[in-house]
C-alpha cells in the first residue's frame, strides 16, 4: 500500500493552490485500491478540508506516516520530513542562489526530491506545468493593465473573482479601438493559455506581414514565432536547429512590432543566450509605440528592458520610462505600464490546481506508485539516499557553496 499525502502549504506568501482536488482524490482511491490519499489540513488552500472529507477523503493533522508527500511551493526547511519521497516545485536545478540551503536540507534529511518542473517525458517534453493557467491569467492581466492606462475600461482583478468563469465574464468590459494591434511571442503551453483569453476577445489574428504592413477597422493581434523576431547576426538564411543550438548567433528584430503594436504579451521562453527582445536603448526609440508589456515570463533586467522587478498579485502593475531607463508612474504619458506578476495561477488557485491535477493523473500518478518503464520519476529526482542523482550531479558544486 502507498499513502500520498497533500501537504499544507508553508511558504509565506501564502499559496492556496494544491496539487489534487478533492474529485481527483477521490478519483484515485475508487480506481487505485493499492493507494491511499491523506490531506493535512489546510485552512490556507482553495479548496476546504470539509470539500475532501465529504468525498470520503481523510483530513489529518500530521502526513508523517505518508511515503510520498506532494506540494506546490518549497517546503520550508524547518517542515520537510527526513526520508521522505516529496514532489514540489524547488526552484534548485537552475543553481537558484536563494534555494541552496533547501537543497542541502534535503540531502541532509535523506529525501527524494522530484520536481515538478524536471518531470518529462523521454523525448525531454514537461508533463506538468502551471503555464497554462499563467498564460490566461498573464493575458488577462494585460488587458487589465491597458484599461487601467488608457481609461477606457475597467476589469475586475482576476485574483477577486471566484473562479475562471467569474473572470471571463469581465471581459466583455473590454473596449479596444480599430487598428489596435497586440503582438504575443510564445506557442507554448503559456502562448496557449494567453491564446484562451484572445479568443474569448474574439480578436481577428492576421499573420506578422499583416500586422506589420497594414491597418484594420478592428482590433488585431499576431502571434510570433521565434524566426518571426530573430535573425542571423551575419544576415545569412534562419535556421530553428541553429537557433535553439546557439542562439548567441542571433539578434532580435522585435523593433519592428514595437513601433506599431499597442499591447505586447510575452509568452515565450527566453534561454540566457539568446538576444534580448528590447533593450534600454530600443525602448528609446521615437517610433516606439507599445503602452502595455504583459511580461508573463518574468525574466527580470535582462530579455524584456521595461522588466526591472516582478510585480505582485495585489499590486501587479507598474511604470517603466525608458528616458531614464527607472520606474516610474505607469500614468505617465511616455512611460511604460508594466505588468510582471511571477506566480499568476495563483490568482485562480481553484481552476489551477483542477488543470494541474488532471495532468498528474494522466502523467505522474503510475509512475509515482510504480509502473514507470521510461524511469519519469528517476529523472525527475534531484536526490536519492541522500546524494544527488546522475541527472543532477552538476548541481554539486552549488551545494558545496561553490557556485554563487
Amino acid at each position: 500500500m502507498v499513502k500520498i499525502g497533500i501537504i499544507k502549504e508553508g511558504k509565506n506568501p501564502p499559496d492556496k493552490r494544491v496539487a489534487l482536488s478533492p474529485s481527483q482524490c477521490e478519483y484515485i482511491l475508487n480506481n487505485y485500491p493499492d493507494v491511499e490519499v491523506f490531506v493535512q489540513a489546510s485552512d490556507i488552500r482553495k479548496f476546504k478540508d470539509e470539500e475532501y472529507q465529504k468525498l470520503g477523503v481523510a483530513v489529518v493533522d500530521s502526513v508523517e506516516d505518508c511515503d510520498i508527500l506532494i506540494g506546490v511551493k518549497e517546503v520550508p526547511i524547518e517542515q520537510l520530513i527526513p526520508n521522505k519521497k516529496y514532489l514540489f516545485f524547488s526552484h534548485t536545478f537552475k543553481e537558484q542562489p536563494y534555494n541552496r540551503e533547501l537543497l542541502k536540507a534535503v540531502l541532509d534529511k535523506n529525501i527524494q526530491l522530484i520536481d515538478w518542473e524536471v518531470i518529462k517525458d523521454k523525448k525531454g517534453r514537461r508533463l506538468i506545468a502551471f503555464g497554462r493557467y499563467a498564460g490566461i491569467v498573464g493575458c488577462y492581466n494585460g488587458f487589465l493593465a491597458y484599461g487601467k492606462k488608457s481609461g477606457a475600461y475597467s476589469l475586475k482583478p482576476a485574483h477577486q473573482c471566484d473562479d475562471r468563469a467569474d473572470m471571463e465574464a469581465q471581459l466583455v468590459n473590454v473596449k479596444l479601438p480599430n487598428n489596435f494591434k497586440i503582438v504575443i511571442t510564445g506557442h507554448g503551453r503559456v502562448g496557449a493559455g494567453a491564446m484562451e483569453i484572445i479568443e474569448k476577445l474574439n480578436l481577428k489574428e492576421v499573420d506578422s506581414p499583416e500586422f506589420l504592413a497594414q491597418d484594420f477597422n478592428e482590433p488585431v493581434f499576431t502571434q510570433l514565432a521565434v524566426d518571426e523576431y530573430n535573425a542571423k547576426a551575419d544576415g545569412s538564411s534562419f535556421s530553428k536547429r541553429d537557433f535553439y543550438n546557439d542562439p548567441s548567433n542571433f539578434v532580435s528584430t522585435f523593433n519592428q512590432y514595437a513601433s506599431i503594436a499597442d499591447i505586447y504579451i510575452a509568452c515565450h521562453y527566453w534561454d540566457s543566450e539568446a538576444p534580448f527582445i528590447f533593450t534600454r536603448e530600443d525602448a528609446k526609440a521615437k517610433d516606439w509605440k507599445i503602452q502595455v508589456v504583459a511580461d508573463i515570463s518574468c525574466d527580470i533586467d535582462c530579455a524584456i528592458a521595461s522588466t526591472l522587478r516582478p510585480s505582485t498579485i495585489a499590486d501587479p502593475l507598474y511604470g517603466y520610462n525608458p528616458i531614464t531607463e527607472s520606474e516610474d508612474d505607469y500614468m505617465k504619458e511616455g512611460v511604460i505600464g508594466v505588468m510582471a506578476v511571477d506566480n499568476l495561477p495563483c490568482e485562480l488557485p481553484l481552476d489551477a490546481s483542477v488543470d494541474f491535477g488532471e495532468m498528474f493523473l494522466e502523467h505522474v500518478l503510475e509512475p509515482l506508485t510504480g509502473d514507470d518503464p521510461d524511469n519519469i520519476i528517476g529523472r525527475a529526482s534531484e536526490t536519492l539516499n541522500g546524494e544527488l542523482t546522475e541527472h543532477f550531479a552538476y548541481l554539486g558544486d552549488y551545494v558545496n557553496g561553490t557556485v554563487v
